[in-house]
């Protein structure tokens, strides 16, 4: 198949371009669009307890499926909220608020019961408070959130009106990441065209993986606009699209230039040279793809679309980076021809410092062979240093605590997190460590069994006070009529628990099995909502999936190794080395964003990180570190397959693959780095946790694991790398993947349980 795509290439390469142009053209018009239809939520597990508590809390008492929160401020008048100004806005906006059909329950500090009224207003008496539940599911609460406040929020007579609650902080997250993007573009997009032209000289050559990564995100924005008519797809999705597309392209454009100069330099001509690059580069690119691709698989299987979306923009990318690389890429190099090196700046810099041009060094004199050579010589320390830094590395990520997203991933000028600052600090009560317990089938419970329930839970440790039906409850005494929201309708209940415990502790979490714990009127069954359990159920959701999903990633990782190498050694290898250049990225996170460290980078610290991250770290970075364990083992492979295959042909392998694709893969490893790096500086903090993590995983990867490491385990394991079972080995013969035009997968077998020597 490479072979006729690369003869294709040489017959057609005209109109192969010009049909990418228009793919190109149109997958832009239908794609760019996109951010408008994308949402920034899916952090919860949509069949979980808490799932259906606020369904249940929508559908029969109206409450809504977003809280959005509107302050209004009066600092100039001694009444504060109560003065003449402030009410009328308030009044005004709720009244407004109430007429739309996007509007569920709305209660305000000038229209709630004396008895919830002074919850709605700060300590100070300056602010208060509307809170209005939003309709339309999770997308459709988010636009209906948009189009009232920009109707309502605005000042008015001296009094200051800000929008904040989960509604507003999701329409702010979609904002702040469309600026994001268009930062992140103006950063990566500049200094990889600079790096590329140094690493190929040529302007033109340069040029050509920028415009294959174009073609990547482009497609991709085209897929997940067409997946937003079918599911929910997250804002963040698009981010991942523009740095791994650009990643990925440069890197699948940057091996095949690479192996095509190669080969042009040891004498092959042209066409045939291209064909040649394709059977072996072109090959390792599309292997490379299906790993990467097969490990963004892995996200699917969680609940949360927020997850599954990053599968959508990953599989889309890899697949429109692969092609275009395979197809487009090839068909530029014929069409360029000897231009591919025009505008050669380094022979331009050369000139004018009066330097010779190099001169091609042997193999034994590149850097990359002879610290290959360097670190198996002393491969016990070397692996042992590392290995050790990288555990040291990691070592905060044991103390992670899981947290979920709220108005702190946002700067601190943006109206949501203004609001939630104000939540958390001028109000006596703070409404989103309350907790709502659900009793969907209350037919035939008594209202005082209701009010005995609603005792019971007042006791429990870290319990402020208990909303139910039959009145408020502090401390197992009714102390007056409810306080907050509570109801009962249509055969079910629900019930609010004022909390005083810290989100995300050890005594939120002590709060949640003690309400759990205690029993139900008539033995019905319950539901519980509120932010402590929906963190508890997203965690939950995660946690138990997570063995299956690194499983699913580990045998897909095993058996597309084997198919390269036709060992089970090296495989096994790949999977412990992945994780240890992981390590250090997660510890990292853990140390720099949940403790404060390096002032957080920016963003504010909340003691948590959100369950979802990490494991969206791990499958993009465990399937990039592939990418390059495939580029370096292919390359190895070959020379060992044309060697006599002792323990010195092992090594000499390991250094030849190094020195071939050191240079290449160092150069990727930048490339990349850069385009996960322009994520830091993106104001959502999700995105420049992203960053971070991305970025110290690609560099850890590219330099401590695959050039110290790999060589330093490959050394040690001599020919016991290329070891399999017999039954294997046969296997292996039949289906096994060549990389070279020369041999066939047959070559690969070597004798089962060879010894060491």
């Amino acid at each position: 198949m490479l072979e006729r795509i690369a003869g294709l290439a040489i017959r057609a390469p005209r109109r192969i371009v010009a049909v990418a142009a228009l793919v190109m053209v149109a997958c832009g018009i239908f794609g760019i669009p996109v951010a408008k239809s994308l949402s920034a939520g899916g952090f919860q597990d949509p069949t979980s307890e808490s799932a259906q508590a606020t369904q249940l809390l929508v559908d029969k008492f109206g409450q809504g499926d977003m809280e959005l929160v509107i302050s209004v401020t009066d600092d100039s008048a001694a009444a504060g909220a109560q003065s003449p100004a402030a009410r009328a806005a308030a009044t005004d906006i709720v009244t407004a608020l109430q007429e739309s059909p996007s509007v569920g329950e709305v209660t305000s500090a000038w229209t709630a019961p004396q008895s919830a009224a002074p919850a709605l207003v700060s300590t100070d008496g300056k602010t208060g408070l509307i809170v209005a539940g939003i309709t339309g599911g999770e997308s459709g609460a988010q636009k209906h959130a948009k189009e009232l406040t920009d109707r309502l929020v605005h000042d008015r007579d001296g009094v200051t009106v800000r929008a904040g609650g989960v509604a507003m902080t999701y329409v702010q997250i979609n904002a702040q990441s469309e600026k994001d993007l268009l930062m992140m573009e103006a950063i990566a997009i500049p200094l990889s065209f600079i790096v590329l032209v140094w690493v190929f000289g040529g302007l033109l050559a340069a040029a050509l993986p920028l415009a294959v990564g174009g073609f990547a995100i482009l497609g991709s924005m085209a897929v997940l606009r067409a997946t937003t008519y079918v599911t929910d797809v997250s804002i963040f999705a698009m981010n991942l699209t523009i740095a791994m597309g650009l990643a990925l392209a440069i890197d699948y454009t940057l091996l095949i230039i690479s192996r095509y100069r190669d080969e042009l330099a040891d004498g092959v001509d042209r066409d045939r040279a291209l064909i040649r690059t394709m059977t072996t580069a072109g090959r390792t690119v599309l292997f490379s793809a299906l790993t990467v691709a097969l490990s963004m698989v892995a996200m699917v299987l969680f609940p949360m679309y927020f997850l599954k979306s990053f599968a959508y923009a990953g599989i889309a990318v890899v697949t429109f980076a692969a092609v275009a690389a395979i197809v487009v890429a090839p068909a530029a190099i014929v069409l360029l021809g000897d231009r591919l090196d025009a505008l050669d700046t380094r022979r331009l810099f050369r000139r004018l410092l009066g330097r010779p041009e190099p001169v091609r060094k042997p193999v034994e004199q590149m850097f990359w062979y002879r610290s290959t050579k360097f670190v198996m010589r002393r491969s016990i320390p070397v692996a042992v240093a590392i290995i050790a830094l990288l555990l040291l590395l990691g070592a905060p990520f044991l103390g992670i605590k899981w947290g979920f997203p709220d108005d702190r991933v946002l700067p601190q000028s943006a109206s949501a997190r203004e609001v939630g600052d104000e939540l958390r600090s001028e109000f006596a009560v703070d409404s989103s460590t309350n907790v709502t317990v659900v009793i969907p089938d209350a037919a035939g419970v008594a209202p005082p069994e209701l009010d005995r329930y609603a005792a019971a839970l007042s006791r429990v440790a870290d319990v402020s006070s208990v909303s139910a039906p039959g009145g408020s409850f502090v401390d197992g005494q009714l102390t007056g009529p409810p306080a907050a929201a509570t109801g009962m309708k249509d055969g079910s209940a629900f019930l609010t628990i004022g909390s005083s415990a810290p989100l995300f502790t050890d005594a939120s979490e002590s709060q949640l099995d003690a309400v759990h714990a205690v029993s139900t009127p008539g033995g019905k069954p319950i539901l519980v909502t509120g932010l402590a359990q929906i963190n508890r159920d997203s965690a939950q959701a995660i946690t138990s999936r997570l063995p299956l999903v690194l499983g699913v990633i580990a045998g897909i990782t095993f058996v597309l190794l084997f198919l390269l190498t036709g060992s089970v050694i090296l495989p096994l290898k790949a999977l412990v080395l992945n994780v240890l250049s992981l390590s250090a990225a997660f510890g990292a996170l853990v140390w720099i964003f949940q403790d404060g460290h390096l002032g957080a980078l920016g963003t504010t610290p909340t003691g948590t990180l959100v369950a979802n991250l990490p494991v969206l770290l791990f499958c993009i970075a465990f399937g990039l570190s592939m990418d390059y364990e495939v580029f370096l083992v292919s390359r190895i492979r070959e020379f060992w397959l044309k060697s006599a295959k002792t323990r010195a042909d092992n090594d000499e392998s390991v250094a030849l693959g190094l020195a071939k694709t050191g240079r290449v893969v160092t150069a990727a490893a930048l490339l990349m780095s850069i385009s996960f790096a322009a994520l830091i500086a993106a104001e959502v903090a999700f995105m420049k946790m992203m960053g971070v993590g991305m970025t110290l995983a690609i560099i850890a990867d590219a330099t401590l694991v695959r050039m110290a490491l790999v060589p330093a385990f490959m050394h040690l394991l001599g020919r016991w790398n290329w070891w399999a079972p017999k039954p294997l080995v046969k296997l292996h013969e039949r289906i096994g993947i060549s990389e070279s035009a020369e041999d066939p997968a047959s070559a690969a077998a070597t004798p089962a349980a060879v010894p060491a020597r």
